[in-house]
C-alpha cells in the first residue's frame, strides 16, 4: 500500500515538474526578440547601411524630423537596428529602441490577421454579405450623387484625399445598390464605405456630421449603428476607397468570436507573438516611453488638424487632443488605426507574417492564408491614379509591377504605412523586413520612402 502510495506521488510529481518544465520552455519561446547578426552575414554591407544612419542623422540636423527609429532584419536576423535624433525634444529624450509609437493605419494588417484567424476557424467566408453577422448595416442604401458623379481618390501613401464632390443635383437621393457589400470588401476597401475626412461629398459631411469615429464610450456596436444610417459612397465592390472599413473588421471580430476586439488581439495575437508593448491604450507606467508627436507649424488644433497643409517645415508639438485616443480612459479600440507598438513589437508580426504565419514556434496563420493575403485581389481595379504597379490584398498594399512603380523594390512585397510617418514593408524575394518608425503629423516628408531605398542599396548578395 505504501509502495504504490509512494509510486502514486512520484508519477504525479514527474507529471507537475514535466508541465512546469514545458511551461518554463513555452514562456522562454515565446519571450525571445528577433536575433541580431552582423550584417555581412546576411549580405547586408555594414559600409552601405552606415549611409543609410547618415542620413536620417542629416534629417534630423536638418529638422525635418525630430527623431526617429529604424530597423531592418534579413533572414530571420536583424541587421540593423538604429535610433535618430530624439523621442521628446522639449523633455530633452533620446530615442530608444523600446520607444512607443503612435502606428495609426499600420494597425490595419494586424486586424486583418486577426479576422483571418477566425476565417480559418470556419467562422465566415470572404464572399458573405457583412450583414450575416452585423444587422446594423443591412439594406445599405447608395448615394446617387457619389455612385453616379465623377469623384476620383488619390493617396501619395501617408495620406489620401477625394478629388471632386460627385453630382450636386443629386444630393439627398439614394437608391439600393446592386448588392450589398461582401466581408471581403471590407478588407480591400472596396465596400463603398469613406472615412469622411479626405473629401466632401455628401457622404464625407454626414460621416462628420455623424462623428462617426467619435466613440468615447468604446463601442464597436454603436460605431457600425451609426455607419448603418449613412449611404455607400460607391457600388461595393467597384472602387478602391480607404475607408473605415478597417474599423467594421474590428466589430465583425467581437462578433465572430464573442470577445472584446482588444481582448481578442491581446490573447490571439499579442501574448502568443510576445508584443508585450502593442495596444490601444498606453498604460500609465509606459507613458515615459511614448514618443511626443509633432506638427508642422500652422497646422492649427483642430480636431481634422491632421489633415491641413502648411508650407512650414517647423515641426511644434502636436495639440493634446491628438493623444487622448491612446492614453487611459479612453475607450475606442480602432482596428483602423488605433495601436500603438514598438519597432521589435512589429518587427514580431512582421516576421510571423514572413515566416508564412509562424514564429518561435508558434502559429498564427497557415501559409496557405498568408498567400492569400498577400495576393491582388483587385483584378484590374486601380488603387487610385497616383499608385501604379501597387494592387492590394487582404489587408495589404501588393507590390505588382515594380518598373511601373518606379521605385528600387521585389515584386510580391506586401506593406502599409501609418499616417504619422511610420512605415513597414515585407520583402518575401529577399527575406527582408523594413520597419521605420517617426512621429509627425499630417506628415509631409518622403523619409519612409528614402529609409526603403536605402535599405536595398546596402544589400550586396
Amino acid at each position: 500500500m505504501l509502495n504504490n502510495t509512494f509510486k502514486n506521488y512520484q508519477s504525479t510529481r514527474a507529471s507537475m515538474l514535466s508541465l512546469l518544465l514545458l511551461t518554463t520552455l513555452s514562456f522562454s519561446t515565446l519571450a525571445k526578440d528577433i536575433p541580431s547578426r552582423k550584417p555581412s552575414k546576411e549580405g547586408v554591407s555594414q559600409q552601405r547601411l552606415d549611409k543609410l544612419t547618415a542620413h536620417m542623422d542629416q534629417a534630423v540636423e536638418d529638422g525635418t524630423m525630430v527623431g526617429g527609429l529604424g530597423m531592418i532584419a534579413r533572414n530571420g536576423k536583424v541587421v540593423y537596428s538604429e535610433t535618430y535624433g530624439q523621442s521628446d525634444r522639449e523633455a530633452n529624450k533620446p530615442m530608444k529602441e523600446d520607444t512607443l509609437f503612435r502606428i495609426y493605419s499600420m494597425s490595419k494588417p494586424i486586424t486583418s490577421v486577426a479576422l483571418m484567424m477566425l476565417y480559418e476557424e470556419g467562422k465566415f467566408f470572404l464572399n458573405d454579405p457583412i450583414s450575416m453577422y452585423i444587422p446594423e448595416l443591412a439594406n445599405l442604401e447608395l448615394a446617387i450623387s457619389t455612385a453616379d458623379g465623377e469623384t476620383t481618390m488619390v493617396s501619395d501613401g501617408t495620406s489620401s484625399k477625394t478629388v471632386g464632390e460627385g453630382d450636386a443635383s443629386k444630393v439627398g437621393q439614394t437608391r439600393q445598390p446592386k448588392r450589398q457589400p461582401k466581408v471581403r470588401d471590407l478588407m480591400l476597401h472596396t465596400a463603398g464605405l469613406s472615412y469622411g475626412f479626405f473629401g466632401n461629398t455628401e457622404v464625407d459631411q454626414q460621416y462628420r456630421k455623424n462623428a462617426v469615429l467619435a466613440n468615447p464610450k468604446g463601442d464597436l456596436q454603436a460605431f457600425v449603428t451609426k455607419l448603418g444610417k449613412i449611404p455607400l459612397q460607391y457600388e461595393p465592390g467597384t472602387k478602391w476607397h480607404y475607408s473605415v472599413s478597417v474599423d467594421v473588421q474590428g466589430r465583425l471580430v467581437e462578433v465572430l468570436s464573442g470577445m472584446r476586439f482588444g481582448e481578442f488581439l491581446e490573447k490571439r495575437i499579442f501574448q502568443p507573438l510576445d508584443m508585450q508593448d502593442t495596444s490601444f491604450v498606453v498604460p500609465n507606467n509606459k507613458l515615459d516611453r511614448l514618443a511626443q508627436i509633432y506638427s508642422p507649424k500652422g497646422t492649427g488644433n483642430g480636431s481634422d488638424a491632421f489633415l491641413n497643409n502648411t508650407k512650414s517645415s517647423q515641426l511644434v508639438v502636436s495639440p493634446p487632443q491628438t493623444n487622448a485616443s491612446f492614453l487611459e480612459g479612453a475607450a475606442f479600440e480602432s482596428g483602423g488605426g488605433g495601436l500603438v507598438s514598438s519597432a521589435m513589437d512589429y518587427l514580431k508580426f512582421s516576421q510571423m507574417m514572413l515566416n508564412g504565419g509562424e514564429l518561435n514556434g508558434v502559429r498564427i496563420l497557415s501559409p496557405k492564408t498568408v498567400e492569400l493575403m498577400t495576393l491582388n485581389h483587385l483584378g484590374d481595379m486601380p488603387m487610385g491614379a497616383d499608385n501604379p504597379g501597387i494592387g492590394f490584398g487582404l489587408g495589404f498594399g501588393v507590390a505588382l509591377d515594380v518598373g511601373n512603380i518606379g521605385e528600387i523594390g521585389s515584386v510580391g512585397e506586401f506593406a502599409w504605412d501609418g499616417a504619422a510617418g511610420t512605415k513597414f514593408w515585407i520583402d518575401p524575394v529577399e527575406k527582408l523586413i523594413g520597419i521605420f518608425m517617426v512621429q509627425s503629423i499630417p506628415h509631409t516628408t518622403r523619409l519612409g520612402k528614402e529609409f526603403k531605398i536605402l535599405t536595398y542599396q546596402s544589400i550586396l548578395d
